[in-house]
């Protein structure tokens, strides 16, 4: 009886596992639930390079996009405040050279360590999310010689400050990493509009 009460008493204690079983003949084995593992075979050279290049131009968009929400931000309440001060060309030139100045200040620096690659997606961000190529917006708030000058530079460096944004076709692969970045980094960028916007207001 002794025999028979040691060999049927439960565990105690902390240590004690809990878990299913498979009988196998007059094997006893436990079951356990593993997670999936999947292995695959190495990618084709052509696929690699493609998936190379997917993610450098994603790792480009996510370093310049955050200065496109900015720009866009900034450039609508420059274009608000211009109206007030449409008939007032000293107000409107200080007004100018105030927000030229304090946009030096904060990203100056940082812009120049961008690659030309990165400039090139930068200044089709800032189209894409004002409406307005570089160009013209140069050309607005600088004047024509200053556009002139800023377009030949950049075409030294493979860049056009007159290209359109096409999210259709040529510029589809950007319009679908921007999409998906948006989607999952909505508050991030949503707080990044308003911080832009209430500097740009600061200095009226």
């Amino acid at each position: 009886m002794a025999n028979s009460n040691k060999s049927y008493a439960q565990p105690k204690g902390n240590d004690t596992i809990l878990l299913g079983g498979i009988v196998v003949g007059a094997d006893t084995f436990a079951m356990v639930y593993l997670d999936d593992f999947e292995k695959t075979g190495k990618l084709p050279r052509h696929l690699a390079r493609k998936r190379a290049a997917y993610d450098r131009l994603r790792y480009n968009i996510y370093k310049v996009y955050p200065y496109a929400i900015i720009a866009a931000e900034v450039l609508k309440d420059v274009d608000v405040n211009l109206d007030k001060y449409q008939n007032d060309k000293k107000k409107r030139k200080e007004y100018l050279k105030t927000i030229e100045k304090e946009l030096n200040k904060r990203f100056k620096g940082e812009l120049e360590e961008l690659t030309i690659t990165q400039g090139q997606l930068l200044v089709k961000l800032i189209n894409r999310q004002t409406g307005k190529n570089c160009y013209s917006i140069i050309r607005e708030l600088k004047g024509g010689f200053s556009a002139v000058v800023w377009q030949s530079v950049a075409l030294i460096f493979s860049n056009n400050l007159k290209r359109e944004y096409d999210p259709y076709d040529r510029d589809k692969e950007i319009e679908a990493i921007v999409a998906d970045l948006e989607a999952n980094y909505y508050y991030k960028y949503k707080y990044q509009r308003q911080n832009a916007l209430m500097h740009a207001k600061r200095k009226t």
